[in-house]
């Protein structure tokens, strides 16, 4: 396996890290995630490009603004209503809620703050309006099979550690 490198139709198994502007610890990954170069993905696309050319045991760091990352923090996604009028169940911090529009769109919110009687939703991804750093360690590359090549998606497999 020796030779290989990120590149269009490799299967790439990694795990990551995700600090703030400080260095604090935001989301960690040590179980490998894997997903074909090239093909579909819900990575950010300046993470993808800057994993292009790695080899297995590089280790990439990537920062995005939140334009490139989560997005900005929308304060019209931000409600705060009275304690009472909420039911028990979403009495507690990190509670999610389904919330649906006149138009029948759905969106789920956190709870993010309960004090003097009054209880705040928030609609907004937990890292938006963020400058957040990826820290990425390659842990495998291989050929991507037909199936994954024709499906753009990786197939579960166990991961392989080195």
């Amino acid at each position: 396996m020796t030779g290989l490198f990120v590149e269009k139709n490799k299967v790439v198994s990694f795990t990551y890290s995700i600090v703030d502007k400080d260095g604090g610890l935001l989301e960690q990954s040590d179980i490998p995630i894997s997903y074909v170069h090239g093909g579909k993905h819900d990575l950010f696309e300046k993470v993808v490009e800057e994993l292009d050319g790695s080899v297995i045991d590089d280790t990439v760091e990537v920062s995005l603004t939140p334009q490139e990352g989560f997005g900005l923090h929308d304060p019209d996604l931000t409600y705060t209503d009275e304690l009472a009028n909420v039911p028990p169940e979403f009495h507690r911090i990190g509670a999610q809620v389904e919330m649906m529009n006149d138009k029948g769109d759905s969106k789920t919110f956190t709870v993010t703050h309960i004090e003097d009687g009054k209880l705040t939703v928030d609609g907004n991804h937990p890292m938006a309006g963020k400058v957040i750093t990826f820290k990425i360690k390659v842990v495998d590359i291989r050929d991507a099979t037909p199936d994954e090549l024709e499906n753009g998606v990786a197939a579960m497999q166990a991961p392989v550690l080195h």
